[in-house]
């Protein structure tokens, strides 16, 4: 068997790697290549375009980067009908992987999508794409398979992934001892993963943290972003930088002030007390809030159906709105356990350890009844 994967984000390349293990482990003479990063690549795959050249967050800057993400679209193109896989896996990343679809349909390739796109959010009627080109949909959050069978689309539910991936990194009950810290006593940031997200909610989450002087400061460093890009805004407020560190950072954090985004669903299910930031461009901002159909943009409040840990969005995205929440964070133990409640209920929700394997389960299976 031959396997393309596209993944266009860290996160994507987190759940894609984990997959082809599973796959090897049943196919081992199977071939990958891939869009990806390191992790993908780590487990077999040749990474024919990297995540971190592909990431382009809002309307704005997608506008501004059209002519390389055409060129990439062509470049995938050429590259599937030289490799001619069994079965092409789309890892979330819709924005590109939807435009895919018919190139894919027109040269016979069967399509599995994995992690599948949240229609949900925006854009309900792309739903008609993926019952015409997609032939197996794996979803990862509990409500999807009922949310697309109500749009006569087969979907199965296999689990999310991200619970293989903290099972699997185990505890490090020395790790603040190691770096100088004290466990519970430090604020952790996760401002995002793209350098345009960095540059606009770091800044903020800085001076929120510099109202909290008792609380030194640790920023989880994304993969493949440059310390560089970090350390440019340390005249803000002092920190400690983490490479590859994220869920070490959490675990041992005091609370946490994280961007929108994958990372709130990792320090729910770490267990730490957190508040919710997302700031974009004025204009990207303004189109998504038209487009956008959700009550929340956190996956933890989504999944959750409620408003369970507090969400910071563009203006509200300062020192000024967000201190008070933090502060409630870091010291009043009744939000703490009404966050440690949540969190668990949202755990149980997931489908428990095991989804890389049914994700990997469900392809095999499908491919032996073509």
């Amino acid at each position: 068997m031959k396997y393309y994967l596209i993944a266009g984000e860290a996160s994507g390349d987190l759940h894609g790697g984990r997959l082809i293990r599973e796959l090897k482990k049943q196919q081992p003479q199977a071939k990958f290549r891939a869009w990806g990063g390191d992790f993908m690549q780590e487990h077999g795959a040749e990474i024919m375009r990297h995540y971190r050249d592909l990431a382009f967050m809002g309307f704005v800057e997608v506008l501004r980067n059209l002519p390389a993400i055409w060129k990439n679209f062509r470049f995938c193109q050429s590259d599937i009908q030289q490799f001619q896989p069994d079965v092409v896996v789309l890892i979330d990343y819709p924005g590109f992987n939807m435009r895919l679809l018919p190139f894919l349909k027109k040269n016979g390739i069967k399509v599995v999508w994995y992690i599948s796109p949240q229609l949900w959010a925006w854009n309900a009627s792309r739903v008609k794409q993926i019952k015409k080109y997609v032939d197996v949909l794996l979803c990862i959050l509990p409500f999807e398979k009922d949310w697309y069978a109500k749009h006569s689309v087969a979907a199965q539910f296999v689990g999310h992934p991200l619970l293989d991936a903290l099972d699997e990194m185990g505890q490090s009950p020395d790790f603040p001892q190691r770096h100088n810290l004290k466990r519970d006593g430090y604020l952790a940031l996760l401002p995002g993963s793209r350098t345009q997200e960095i540059r606009k909610i770091l800044p903020s989450m800085l001076q929120t943290a510099a109202r909290f002087p008792d609380y030194p400061v640790v920023i989880a460093q994304a993969p493949n972003q440059p310390a560089e890009l970090y350390h440019s805004f340390s005249h803000v407020h002092p920190f400690t930088l983490m490479e590859g560190r994220t869920y070490e950072v959490l675990r041992n954090a005091r609370a946490a002030l994280v961007a929108s985004g994958t990372a709130t669903l990792e320090t729910a299910l770490v267990g730490c007390p957190m508040l919710v930031a997302y700031k974009g461009s004025a204009i990207s901002y303004a189109i998504g809030k038209r487009l956008v159909k959700v009550p929340f943009i956190s996956l933890v409040n989504l999944i959750a159906r409620k408003e369970l840990v507090y969400e910071f969005i563009q203006n509200n995205c300062s020192p000024e709105h967000m201190t008070t929440e933090a502060n409630r964070l870091l010291h009043d133990p009744i939000r703490r356990e009404e966050l440690k409640q949540g969190y668990m209920e949202l755990r149980e929700s997931l489908g428990g350890l095991g989804a890389s394997q049914r994700a990997a389960d469900a392809i095999i299976k499908s491919c032996a009844s073509q």
